[in-house]
């Protein structure tokens, strides 16, 4: 829960240390005081987006700072995946805004992203302001309620895994007949295509070789020129490879007389046999080189074949006109069994369908018996706000399996016996709305746990004993472990808060300055007693705060 806020150079706030405490608190103060402003940074601890607008004319930055204690609360999870270091009795969110437009957030000093902030904010505090009450119009908030009072989580978890598989299958076959679809609207031209290309016998590294070939039969005359030559100057008579032999058989008859010649004789021998080799070779390929107009005209036809696909298929090798080949057979072969992979996946789809349903049907009774729930509670807290008569049902209607299930709710309303039960943000006054909703929140933080929540102004259009019931609505949540802190203009709500802030507002040299402070038991006698009678404090009045504040010694 909240423990400390700080707060500098915020809007009309200069600075601000006040400390917070369990139960019920309460904060009064004039219109225009600033406890909107007080919010805002809340709000900014929270993760709200900033403006540099707020920061206090004439300063270049401001700061919100909070102190949590979250020791009852089972929030490590959240520090140990953001790798933040955790305190379970002293936690600390800081948010700066720089006037250079520039916003930086802490949480334990550790730098995180508002998505990070919002994610931790969301958990630690919850703001009901009056346009919180427009979340009656939305079906989801209803359905969230009858959920959270339902237990129903790991139930909507299991069901909204299988509900994502349903979907994704459903993707898939769409996907996969639109693709069918459109192959088969260009089959035609896909078999012609893939019958030119499995007719042109394409072998991989087949161009190379032909390009090579041809460019030597290009040349064919000076080649066989050049080899003529070579062979000449190793086989004539006398070629080098005769006088070779011819030395050799020298050199080895003076071997018994100059024991070198040994020696050279046996170098020259391997000179001898490899120049043999090659003198063999030459001769061989003067033999092979050889214009053959009528080869070259299959081997300039087939490159003429190769290139025309390559351009036709914007490729550059016969490697990848393969690939385009095996791509096209792969078509051919989809459209041929297409209709299996269909059935196949409809197979599928109705399979997970079904799995959907019955999960759905578990969420469906889970909701039910909340909605029961739901039901009693909310007319045995109306009744005692002033609304005698009220009827309040949950309806569950069936619908369209979604990630939410397949119910849709709606909260019906009657304020009296005679007229029938409507939607509840179509026939529920201003003040019978913020009734409602006071009930459906002090329901729903019995089951969620939330370590703070902050009542803005919730008590519109209500006022004495109906004011007192919501204070002691909200007193009782408080006593729940809870934190409780309500903005109010009511004197019946402000004399159940266990601690009073006052939010006031003055006037200095450098400009308008909002204040707020903890009221001492007599400032609370006079501050009550104005909000009864106004700025002119009577004794009647006076007397009226003090039997009021007596109420709260009662109850406490």
């Amino acid at each position: 829960m909240l423990r400390h806020l700080y707060i500098k150079n915020f809007t009309l706030i200069e600075e601000l240390n006040i400390d917070f405490y369990s139960g019920f608190s309460v904060i009064t103060g004039e219109t225009g005081a600033g406890k909107s402003i007080i919010l805002g940074a809340i709000g900014l601890l929270m993760g709200n987006r900033a403006d540099i607008k707020q920061i206090k004319t004439g300063q270049d930055r401001c700061v919100m700072e909070a102190h949590f204690d979250l020791s009852r609360y089972h929030l490590q999870d959240f520090f140990t995946e953001n790798d933040i270091d955790f305190d379970a009795e002293d936690c600390i969110i800081r948010r700066e805004i720089s006037s250079n437009g520039k916003s930086r957030a802490f949480i334990n000093d550790t730098p995180v992203s508002l998505t990070q902030m919002k994610e931790l904010g969301s958990q630690l505090i919850d703001i009901h302001s009056q346009h919180q009450n427009l979340l009656l119009n939305k079906e989801d908030f209803q359905l969230n309620v009858c959920d959270i009072l339902a237990n129903s989580q790991s139930t909507w978890e299991d069901y909204n895994t299988s509900y994502q598989e349903w979907t994704e299958a459903r993707k898939r076959f769409q996907s996969l007949k639109e693709a069918i679809q459109h192959s088969q609207k260009n089959e035609e031209f896909t078999r012609f295509q893939y019958k030119e290309l499995e007719e042109a016998a394409l072998i991989e590294g087949e161009q190379e070789e032909l390009e090579q070939r041809s460019e030597m039969m290009s040349h064919s005359e000076e080649i066989k020129s050049a080899l003529y030559d070579a062979d000449n100057v190793l086989s004539n008579n006398p070629g080098i490879v005769e006088q070779l032999k011819t030395s050799i058989y020298k050199l080895q008859g003076i071997g018994k007389i100059f024991s070198t010649a040994d020696e050279l004789a046996e170098r020259m021998e391997s000179s001898y046999i490899e120049l043999k080799d090659l003198q063999q070779e030459i001769s061989h390929q003067v033999d092979n080189i050889e214009y053959d107009p009528d080869e070259m005209e299959r081997i300039s036809s087939r490159l003429d074949l190769l290139n025309t696909l390559q351009h036709k298929h914007h490729v550059e090798t016969v490697r990848e006109l393969i690939d385009i080949r095996e791509q096209l057979a792969a078509q051919l072969s989809h459209i041929e069994n297409s209709d299996e992979e269909l059935q196949e996946l409809e197979k599928d789809i109705k399979r997970l369908e079904e799995i959907c349903r019955q999960k759905a049907q578990k969420l469906t009774s889970l909701r039910k018996k909340a909605a029961k729930q739901v039901e009693k509670e909310m007319q045995a807290r109306l009744v005692p706000m002033g609304i005698p008569s009220v009827r309040f049902q949950v309806e569950l209607k069936q619908k369209e399996l979604a990630h939410d299930g397949a119910d849709k709710v709606s909260f019906l309303f009657s304020a009296n016996s005679s007229s029938p039960m409507q939607p509840v943000s179509q026939v529920a006054s201003g003040g019978e709305i913020a009734r409602v909703m006071l009930s459906l929140k002090a329901m729903i933080s019995s089951a969620v746990k939330l370590p703070t929540i902050i009542f803005d102004e919730i008590d519109t259009g209500v006022s004495g004993k109906v004011a007192e019931k919501m204070a002691q609505i909200m007193q009782e949540m408080g006593n729940n472990d809870r934190q409780v802190i309500s903005i109010t203009h009511l004197p019946q709500i402000a004399a159940l808060g266990t601690i009073h802030y006052k939010v006031t507002k003055e006037e200095t040299r450098q400009g308008t300055t909002s204040r707020m402070a903890i009221l001492s038991a007599e400032g609370r006698v006079k501050e009550i007693a104005q909000m009864l009678s106004g700025s002119n404090i009577t004794k009647a009045a006076i007397d009226h705060a003090k039997e009021l504040l007596n109420i709260e010694t009662t109850h406490l």
